[in-house]
């Protein structure tokens, strides 16, 4: 990040949208202290001690009085989804899970004013299988899951309603977050996996071979990216979120095997086909634009996940 985008006040009032989360525990975490007003909102916490002491207001995005909830905000930050796993058991529900109330998230930012709309969208499924690597913001947009192609929809529908409803956003396409408040429950993360399994002295499973390749982002650097988008001046909309470089699942496994010092049993079970071969992210634009790098290398990333793991192990039955 640039020295401006960290030292300068943040005069936004922010609704953060599925702020009980994974990211959104930590987005909040992050955005408290910077902005002048920020109002949480989501099913439930997944982690209440870290949110305490935050406006929390609970409900579904798909039913909820979100008039009430946007009232006196200017910017709306939007992280609410299904989880990807479960997207492709029943296509219509994700729809309307996602695609559906968040154009009604969308019709309500208009009504209440909201001067711009950060949508986290996905890196990691919106590309589907690369033509090439690193993969840049013009590359075709082929999703082979509901999810990538319910966040693709979600981006669309932003367009129009920029050009229609004169609604401005910008949208983080952000790879494979790792970090603290990450757990299994969601059964995504493959990091927060492969840590849960290791600490528990479980063997790790693994889809395929482990030389599926995919591009890790340190959830810290992810939660600046959303920063300088709120503060973002310049003509462009989409932005490529993440490590910047490609990691096996082999590799993954080999650094939580230093990170411990010991060897981990590993069961390695058949390929799924949601899972492409490759995924990295050319994050050039982002760094022009937005003045974003990803800062923490994965060793580093890596030990403080593991940090926080131990803890959370620690009090599972």
């Amino acid at each position: 990040m640039n020295d401006e985008s960290t030292t300068l006040p943040l005069p936004f009032r922010v609704a953060l949208i599925g702020a009980g989360g994974f990211f959104g525990t930590n987005l909040a975490r992050h955005l408290a202290p910077q902005v002048a007003d920020l109002r949480c909102f989501g099913l439930h916490q997944s982690f209440p001690e870290a949110l305490s002491g935050l406006p929390w207001m609970a409900g579904d995005m798909a039913d909820a009085p979100l008039a009430e909830v946007l009232a006196g905000c200017d910017t709306v930050i939007h992280l609410a989804s299904s989880s990807a796993p479960g997207s492709d058991l029943d296509i219509t529900a994700d729809a309307q899970a996602n695609v559906i109330a968040s154009l009604r998230l969308f019709d309500h930012c208009v009504a209440a004013g909201i001067k711009r709309v950060v949508f986290v969208s996905s890196g990691g499924t919106v590309y589907g299988i690369p033509g090439h690597v690193p993969i840049p913001e013009s590359a075709p947009t082929q999703p082979i899951t509901a999810y990538g192609v319910a966040k693709l929809a979600i981006e669309k529908y932003l367009e129009v309603y920029s050009r229609l409803r004169g609604l401005d956003y910008r949208v983080l396409r952000i790879s494979n977050l790792y970090g603290p408040y990450q757990t299994t429950a969601k059964k995504q993360g493959v990091v927060a996996a492969f840590l849960a399994e290791a600490l528990r002295g479980e063997p790790l499973e693994i889809w395929g071979d482990g030389q599926v390749v995919r591009d890790y982002v340190y959830v810290d650097d992810a939660a600046e990216a959303v920063v300088a988008a709120m503060r973002h001046q310049g003509a462009e909309r989409v932005f490529n979120i993440g490590g910047g470089t490609g990691m096996s699942l082999n590799d993954v496994i080999a650094a939580i095997e230093t990170l411990l010092d010991r060897h981990l049993e590993k069961r390695f079970k058949p390929g799924r086909p949601v899972d492409v071969p490759v995924n990295i992210l050319d994050c050039a634009l982002a760094k022009l634009e937005l003045g974003w790098t990803a800062r923490t290398d994965f060793a580093h990333g890596l030990t403080q996940t593991a940090e926080w793991m131990r803890t959370w192990c620690d009090r599972q039955p």
